[in-house]
Parts: C-alpha cells; structure tokens; sequence
C-alpha cells in the first residue's frame, strides 16, 4: 500500500511503499531544480521509520529526478534507519555523480549501492 509522504517542504512529491516482496519503495520527485536539503532528508527518513514501525526492511529509493543533495542531506541518509540495506536507483550520469557523493560517506548505517536497474536492484536487496 502506497502512502504520501507529508507535503511539508515545498516541492516534494514522495511516495513510500512496502512491497509484498518486503522492499520498502522510497520514490521522491522533486521539483524542478530543487536540491535536497536536510529538512527534506530529516522528513523522509522519519517516514522510513515511521511506516517500518520498528522492523527492518531492505530499501529501493529512486533518486532518477534528484538534482543535487546537500552536505547537511548526505549526513542525515547516513544515520541509521530501518533500512537493512539500501539500493539507489538512477538512470543517468547526474544520478551516478549524486550516489558516489551519499556512497563516499565514510560510515553508511547499512550496506549501500547504486544501480541503473530496477530488477538488479531489487535482486540485490533480497540477498540479505
């Protein structure tokens, strides 16, 4: 079952959903030329947590319409969440460039990847 994230921060269209696969879907789309601030973080891995309601779960985040995140952003996703793992999907060299920033955090909470794939993604997540 889908559920809107709050619009609490202008620009933000998000939808978390998890899957009778037991993956939590993050989507975020965010306005045109909008970057992800801490605030905005702070509010969708609130959500994750929320919705998980304690228990773990491996996450897909689509970040394919992410322009940028911020320094403040990049240490908030480096807290530790109820993701047991984390799969970024993207689709372009901008995407890439995103997820080698959040990925060059020096401690991730959980393992962390990128993929171009949807399918590989989620064949990823499932390892656990």
């Amino acid at each position: 079952m889908g559920e809107n994230l709050p619009d609490e921060v202008d620009g933000i269209d998000a939808t978390l959903v998890l899957g009778v696969d037991n993956v939590l879907r993050l989507r975020l789309r965010w306005a045109r030329g909008i970057s992800i601030v801490e605030d905005d973080a702070r509010l969708a891995m609130a959500r994750v947590n929320e919705l998980s309601a304690g228990a773990s779960h491996p996450m897909l985040v689509d970040m394919a319409t992410t322009k940028s995140v911020s320094r403040g952003a990049r240490t908030v996703f480096g807290l530790p969440c109820s993701a047991s793992r984390i799969a970024l999907l993207g689709s372009s060299q901008v995407d890439k460039v995103i997820a080698n920033f959040i990925l060059g955090i020096s401690t991730l909470p959980c393992p962390t990847r990128f993929f171009t794939s949807e399918q590989a993604a989620v064949d990823w997540l499932k390892e656990e």
